[in-house]
This record gives C-alpha cells, structure tokens and sequence, in this order.
C-alpha cells in the first residue's frame, strides 16, 4: 500500500487496483502540495466529517472535475451539503472495500461545535478515524490524531495507539504544530510505539512512503 500525506489529516491511499483520497480539507488545499492535474486515478474520495480542515469544497470541485466517477463516501449531514452543492456519486453508508463506524468526534465545547464523524477501515488494512479517539479497533496502519487546539494530546493520541497495538501508526490532525514541534513529536511517539512493536511513520508531506 502506497501512502502520501498532503498536511493534516489528507492522505492519498494507493494499490494496484483502487485509489482513495482522505480528509481533502483546506489546509491541504492552500498548502498547494496536492496536484490535481498530476494524479492519474481516483475512485474514492472518503470524509471522516464536515469541517473544513477536513472537507473543502474548491478541493473537492477540483477532483470531481477531473474524476467524475469518484465516488464521495461522507456522513449523512456532509452528504446532503454536498448534494446541495451540486454533487453527484455522494455515498453515506459502506460499500466494498470502504467499512464506516461510527467514531463520535471529540468534545469541543465551549469553543467550538461537533460535526457528525465516521471512521472508516479502507480495503481492509488501514484505519482513518477522523477527529476522535473513540474507536474500538483498528487495521494494522493506523491513521492516528495527534494534536489539536480543543481536544486533541499527544497523550491521548499515545494511550489509544497503546490499547490498539497497530503495526503502523501514521501522525495526522498536526497542522497546528511548527515544523519543529512536529518534528519533536514524531521523535517522542517514535520512541514510545517501539516498545510496543508498533512502527511510527514519521512522513514528509508530499513525499510517498509503502507499507
């Protein structure tokens, strides 16, 4: 399985035969990693939940225009947003190679609102949980949170990698972190999945890895 991460929670899911798209949200969109025109197939694009850093509209219009028949795998309340918006081929419910669950997200308040959240266990090896700790089990890579203003720790994110036990975990939901904060982090969950005879990704966005 080849993997790209495009900055926070984006990742670009690749096999031979079928290709995914995570979490295409602004901060993605404005880094100006993600190419369109160079992606050569997409079948999937899946959304954990409506927040912008997570779904983003212009991102979204781009690849359907190149890929019509991507199918969009989102939450019932994102799903009659996009169809308002236009969009076809939009999905609330699990298909093949595509299990949804549901993953409440994490509390925000008082400064902020929650937004309907599905995880998702993609062709049966890789786990996207979107903003949440909540899940009860994982396929051997794990996307795994780590850092956000309202909810998310560096803790949280060890403790749930700990009780799960992937073979790989691969770091998302850290835009908010300075390049070497980001980097310090990676080097201290590197140190503490090892033990746990877990491997911690530590990606360069834009840069494709395989698992």
């Amino acid at each position: 399985m080849r993997i790209t991460k495009y900055v926070h929670s984006c990742l670009l899911v690749e096999n031979a035969q079928r290709v995914a798209l995570f979490d295409p949200g602004h901060y993605s969109w404005e880094s100006g990693l993600f190419k369109v025109g160079a992606l050569k197939r997409l079948d999937d694009i899946i959304i954990s939940h409506e927040h912008g850093d997570h779904m983003h509209i212009p991102f979204l219009r781009a690849l359907v225009e190149k890929f019509p028949d991507a199918r969009l795998t989102v939450t019932p309340p994102a799903a009659r947003k996009l169809i308002a918006a236009g969009f076809k081929n939009v999905r609330s419910e699990s298909s093949a190679g595509i299990e949804l669950f549901a993953n409440p997200h994490e509390p925000v308040a008082p400064i902020g609102t929650v937004a309907e959240n599905n995880g998702a266990h993609y062709l049966g090896r890789f786990t996207h949980p979107g903003d949440s700790y909540a899940l009860a089990e994982c396929k051997d890579i794990l996307a795994l949170p780590i850092t956000a203003p309202a909810w998310g720790t560096l803790a949280k994110a060890a403790e749930l990698g700990q009780r799960l036990r992937p073979k790989y975990v691969i770091p998302i939901h850290d835009w908010q972190l300075r390049e070497e904060a980001r980097q310090k982090a990676y080097r201290r969950l590197t140190e503490f999945f090892a033990p746990l005879g877990t491997e911690f990704i530590s990606p360069t966005n834009g840069v494709p890895f395989e698992l």
